[in-house]
């Protein structure tokens, strides 16, 4: 079983078996908190340790993803808090943990530009969960399945 992370609280969880070429996809766990007089949507690694422990992949790889031009500082800070929980979860039940830069999981899997190109290749790779990547706001689940994939068929992370 392979962990594929596509981070943020819009993100998703994609558990693979590559034997069966069956997936489990989760999207990320996430609760509404009070910070600075504003509601934000954070992950939650409370929730995240069951669902993971649960499925008990033998590896996961997240995607490296740094700020962007014209990004918040708090956004991207923001962002950066999530990944050391993300992070933090796979430590603590000892599961190994791999990075992949967005550019070299698309180009390895031929994906089309931007998000609605990565919802298409997913669901032409794995035509009997098209319907989880049917939506705009599926990009994460579509994501974080192709670095699974991606994963599997190179063997590194």
């Amino acid at each position: 079983m392979i962990l594929g992370i596509d981070p943020g609280a819009k993100g998703a969880l994609a558990f693979f078996d590559p034997k069966s070429c069956t997936l489990d996809i989760i999207d990320m766990p996430t609760v509404q908190v009070k910070r600075n007089q504003k509601m934000k949507t954070e992950i939650s690694p409370q929730m995240l340790v069951p669902i993971i422990a649960a499925r008990k992949p033998l590896v996961a790889v997240i995607e490296k993803v740094g700020s962007r031009p014209g990004e918040a500082p708090s956004f991207a800070f923001q962002f950066g808090r999530g990944v050391g929980m993300i992070e933090g979860v796979l430590s603590a039940l000892q599961i190994p943990l791999g990075y992949v830069t967005p550019q070299t999981w698309q180009k390895a899997l031929n994906t089309r530009e931007g998000k609605d190109g990565n919802r298409q290749r997913a669901a032409e790779l794995f035509p009997a969960y098209a319907h989880l990547f049917s939506r705009k706001k599926d990009d994460g689940r579509a994501d974080a399945s192709l670095i699974a994939y991606w994963r599997a068929m190179n063997n590194v992370g």
